[in-house]
């Protein structure tokens, strides 16, 4: 039996995951990810198609991050057939994520081609997919509930952990059998974090002989959760006593909701004042009422809180959802402190970049950070300091102040990625192969992982085939 592993995206870089498993009787695909960075480069990498996905036997998703499912409207339009396998509410993130960034495509498109008018230009850009591709993708999907193995191709069956990092995220364990021959390949998509509001906890996997590990913080330890809220609640308080606003550029999926969550708590210890805070995002908007669907996602504080004392945690009295653009465009006229959290989470597209716009000037205002900054993003700009911003083509003074809270991370960092493997049975474990991460934190993560017990590790190289004993 031949079993080869390889990757075309997330190899020595952090977006982009498209992972492949090759046997002599199937081929699958994990994830499908986008591209997200400089503009031009990512828009080249998206477009870039280097394989035949109608020779795909199935196709499996971790979670609805647009860097892991951006790219499966492109599977049905390069004449994939087959099956997209995730569980339920990954499938229901995953319609929306893909749907708002056909939103944000066609936005971009008609911008651009007025900015190319302007110039004299001729323009040609078209977006990658229209919403009558990710229609398309939606009903091919199948899915499948933690803990139930499922056959997905020939000699290969298909089993979800529950990896704690987003609503509906997965490890996904593949046994891979012919005749008397077994082998296991665990993916860990993104892994989550212990004591994450909301969600349960990462789920040990079953036993592997091979796993195909995410690095994104592999040379970073975050901050406690004990200490989230304390940091939260000195920044606003600190933004409110200077007169000023608090932009939160965050994941529509995940991270606003556990934003919400905090200061759901800090009102109610009255360790904050009361200020208006906008959740500025139809995404978000929608992404909350997924969360309230899927309630089988949740940790037993917050389902106790929906079932037992019907209080809503993605909720109060402060906070007002958001939805249309004339809504949004109201926000600009506020006076007074007050809190916006708006997509996208790495500053790239979406309302964010108006509110940026509009406040990155004023040194009274302060810009939170509260997520992972790919390199090349506006967001790694904003967390370096830089004195100039560039939005939509024109320069801006960065004058705000710039926070950061590294505690609200949804992936683990290495110690916690460490003691995530400790809490399986490795007994099996012949290699793991490092995908989902810069160069520097793959190479600290590698000597990290052999300092403590794991001799075997691989940093994967893009398109660098790996076959499996």
């Amino acid at each position: 039996m031949s079993i080869t592993i390889f990757s075309q995206g997330a190899a020595g870089e952090v977006t982009g995951s498209r992972h492949f498993l090759f046997t002599d009787k199937a081929k699958v695909l994990v994830d499908c990810g986008a591209f997200q960075g400089k503009r031009e480069e990512a828009d080249r990498k998206n477009r870039q198609w280097d394989f035949d996905a109608s020779a795909l036997d199935a196709v499996v998703l971790t979670h609805a991050h647009y860097d892991h499912c951006g790219l499966i409207p492109l599977l049905p339009k390069h004449k994939y057939q087959g099956n997209i396998y995730s569980t339920a509410a990954t499938r229901d993130v995953a319609n929306l994520i893909m749907m708002d960034s056909c939103k944000i495509q066609a936005a971009d498109a008609v911008h651009l081609a007025k900015r190319a008018a302007k110039l004299g230009k001729t323009f040609d850009w078209e977006p990658l997919y229209k919403d009558t591709d990710v229609v398309e993708a939606i009903s091919q999907f199948v899915t499948l509930s933690y803990n139930r193995p499922q056959i997905i191709a020939d000699g290969i069956t298909a089993k979800f952990f529950d990896a704690g990092h987003i609503l509906g995220s997965s490890l996904i364990h593949m046994t891979i059998k012919d005749g008397d021959k077994t082998v296991r390949v665990l993916y860990s998509g993104d892994l989550g974090r212990n004591d994450e509001p909301i969600l349960k906890d990462p789920q040990p996997a079953d036993p592997a002989e091979y796993i195909v590990l995410e690095s994104t913080y592999g040379d970073r330890l975050h901050e406690g959760k004990k200490d989230v809220m304390p940091e939260l609640a000195k920044i606003v308080n600190e933004t409110v006593s200077r007169g000023g606003k608090i932009i939160i550029p965050a994941f529509a999926v995940g991270r606003t909701q556990e934003l919400v969550f905090y200061l759901h708590l800090l009102h109610d210890q009255n360790l904050i004042p009361s200020i208006p805070i906008f959740v500025d995002s139809p995404m978000a908007v929608n992404a909350t009422s997924i969360y309230k669907l899927h309630q089988e996602c949740y940790d037993e504080e917050t389902h106790e809180a929906f079932t037992k004392h019907h209080d809503n945690p993605f909720g109060f009295n402060d906070v007002r959802y958001v939805d249309s653009v004339e809504e949004s465009k109201k926000l600009n006229e506020l006076k007074g402190p007050a809190m916006i959290i708006s997509a996208s989470g790495m500053c790239e597209s979406g309302r964010i970049l108006h509110h940026l716009i509009n406040n990155v000037g004023d040194e009274r205002n302060t810009i939170l950070l509260v997520g992972y900054m790919a390199e090349y993003t506006l967001g790694r700009r904003i967390k370096n300091r830089e004195k100039q911003i560039k939005i939509f083509g024109d320069m801006y003074d960065l004058k705000a102040h710039v926070e950061e809270i590294n505690g609200l991370s949804g992936h683990a960092d290495y110690k916690e990625m460490l003691a995530y493997l400790k809490s399986m049975d490795t007994s099996a474990l012949k290699k793991i192969f490092l995908v989902h991460g810069d160069p520097e934190a793959q190479v600290a993560f590698k000597k990290f992982l052999m300092d403590n017990g794991f001799p075997n590790v691989v940093i994967v190289e893009k398109n660098k085939k790996y076959t499996l004993d």
